[in-house]
């Protein structure tokens, strides 16, 4: 069973910066997906950024385009999310998931706090 471990949130004034990992007991190589999703408290859990296996395309939501980054380093069997210019509206828990195969996912981590200042 893989398991995904979720770090690096903390409390960061509007316009600062912070770096998320996500560690997979697995090999992150091995899956076809990995997704940071985020939810804000009263609110659905919502899609970030994904970046896939093959070409290590990457796809964003709108709202963070420009501002996060989401890489993966195999080596370390860890996703990242670099987060930049953060703004209030990006307080939330982030979670990250991770697909075998095009579908659902099969695995999810427990999630990091990240909550911004004005």
């Amino acid at each position: 069973q893989v398991q995904l471990v979720e770090s690096g949130g903390g409390l960061v004034q509007a316009g600062g910066s912070l770096r998320l990992s996500c560690v997979a007991s697995g090999r992150t190589s091995s899956f076809y997906a990995m997704t940071w999703f985020r939810q804000a408290p009263g609110k659905e859990r919502e899609f970030v950024a994904t970046i896939w296996r093959v070409s290590e395309t990457t796809a964003y939501t709108d709202s963070v385009k420009g501002r996060f980054t989401i890489s993966r380093d195999n080596a370390k069997n860890t996703l990242y999310l670099q987060m930049n210019m953060l703004k209030p509206e990006d307080t939330a828990v982030y979670y990250c998931g991770a697909q075998i195969k095009p579908g659902t996912f099969d695995f999810w981590g427990q999630g990091t706090q990240v909550t911004v200042s004005s």
